[in-house]
């Protein structure tokens, strides 16, 4: 199983294959409306707006499973992100990153880039995942790692 054989649900509901990202450098992010690093939407859309042009893409998904801070519906919750931070990145249907019901991408993004002693499990909303233009899952980031400080590390990849 590869990145590019996933597919993942938009969240205006549409059925988007992964492929489509194929060629590109990603950075993924489980993302919450309701949570202290929430305000890093703001720079995960400045990174976005940066680097589209040269083949990167930030892609959202949010997750209600840490302290229940991504609440709503995903209607709601793209109307926060449009409302809020002019989110223009591709943002995902909701979905749970642990656990059984843990969604096939984020069950290949942990396997592929563990966190501290090798834990798979996601900690906290925010954690980023840089993935290169072949689809192998480069490096995780914690939450508290900012847009900002991965930026170098993305053009290294463009």
């Amino acid at each position: 199983m590869t990145l590019y054989n996933i597919e993942a649900k938009t969240i205006t509901g549409e059925t988007r294959p992964l492929r489509d990202f194929a060629g590109k450098v990603l950075l993924i992010v489980n993302v919450a409306s309701k949570c202290g690093f929430t305000p890093q939407y703001k720079g995960l859309e400045a990174l976005y707006e940066k680097f589209a042009d040269r083949g990167f893409a930030v892609l959202g998904f949010p997750c209600n499973q840490f302290g229940a801070q991504e609440p709503g519906s995903d209607s709601e919750i793209a109307a926060f992100c449009d409302a809020t931070y002019g989110v223009r990145f591709p943002m995902f249907a909701r979905i749970d990153v642990n656990g059984e019901t843990a969604h096939p991408l984020y069950k290949l993004l942990k396997h592929e880039a563990p966190g501290l002693l090798g834990s798979e499990a996601i900690k906290w909303n925010f954690t980023k995942f840089l993935v290169d233009r072949a689809g192998k899952v480069r490096k995780r980031y914690a939450p508290t790692d900012t847009p900002q400080a991965i930026e170098t590390d993305i053009e290294a990849l463009l």
